[in-house]
C-alpha cells in the first residue's frame, strides 16, 4: 500500500458557512486576466481597498508576488504556466473556504488553465474578470520595459508578443482598463459581487 493511500481528507467542525456568516459576506474567487499591463494587480488592490473599507475580508494574489516565493521554482513555459496556475487555484480555494473574496491577478494566459481553476473552485464561487486592455496601451503603460525587451528577443515566451494570449469568450465580467478610469471600474466590481449575492447591499449604505 502507497503512502498516497494513507492520506485523508480531516473535516474541519467549523465550516465554510460558519465563517461566512462570522464574516458576514460570502466567499468568491476573482479570477483577473489579461495581457501585462492591463492593470489587474492594480484593479484587483483597488477594489481590495473598497472591500477592507465595507468591512469584507479580502486577499490579492498578485502574479509577479507569487513567483518571488511559492513559485520561484518556475519558469514561462505553457507546462510550468499551467502549474503555476494550478497551485494557486489550490490555494485560492483554500481561501475560499475561509470565506474571504480572493482576487487572483494572473496573465493566465490559456483558456483550458482558466477552466481548470473554475472546475476546482466551482463555478458558483468563480468570477473570470477579464480586464480588456489593447496591446497599444499596455505596451505604453510598460513601466518595466518587459515589452521592449520581448520585442527585442531578450524574453522568450512573452505573453501577446511571442507567446499567446487567449481572450475569454464567455467571462462573467468584461472591465474595459483600457478607457474606463479606475474608480470606475471598480465600483463595476463591488456592483457586480452585490448583484451575485457575494456582499449584501446593506453593506454599500454604511
Amino acid at each position: 500500500m502507497t503512502e498516497e493511500k494513507h492520506i485523508q481528507w480531516h473535516h474541519a467542525t467549523i465550516t465554510r458557512g460558519h465563517r461566512e456568516t462570522q464574516n458576514g459576506h460570502k466567499g468568491a474567487v476573482l479570477w483577473l486576466t489579461g495581457l501585462s499591463g492591463a492593470g489587474k494587480s492594480t484593479l484587483a488592490h483597488a477594489v481590495e481597498e473598497r472591500l477592507y473599507e465595507l468591512g469584507c475580508r479580502s486577499f490579492v494574489f498578485d502574479g509577479d508576488n507569487v513567483r518571488h516565493g511559492l513559485n520561484k521554482d518556475l519558469g514561462f513555459s505553457p507546462e510550468a504556466r499551467r502549474e503555476n496556475i494550478r497551485r494557486i487555484g489550490e490555494v485560492a480555494k483554500l481561501f475560499l473556504d475561509m470565506g474571504v473574496i480572493s482576487l487572483a491577478a494572473f496573465i493566465s494566459p490559456y483558456k483550458v488553465d482558466r477552466q481548470y481553476v473554475r472546475n476546482l473552485v466551482g463555478s458558483a464561487d468563480f468570477v473570470e474578470l477579464y480586464c480588456k486592455c489593447s496591446l497599444e496601451k499596455c505596451e505604453s503603460r510598460d513601466v518595466k520595459g518587459r515589452y521592449k525587451a520581448a520585442r527585442a528577443g531578450a524574453i522568450p515566451e512573452f505573453t501577446g508578443i511571442s507567446a499567446p494570449y487567449e481572450i475569454p469568450e464567455a467571462a462573467e465580467l468584461e472591465v474595459d482598463t483600457d478607457q474606463k478610469p479606475l474608480d470606475d471600474c471598480v465600483e463595476e466590481v463591488i456592483e457586480y459581487l452585490v448583484e451575485r449575492g457575494v456582499i449584501p447591499r446593506e453593506k454599500l449604505k454604511k
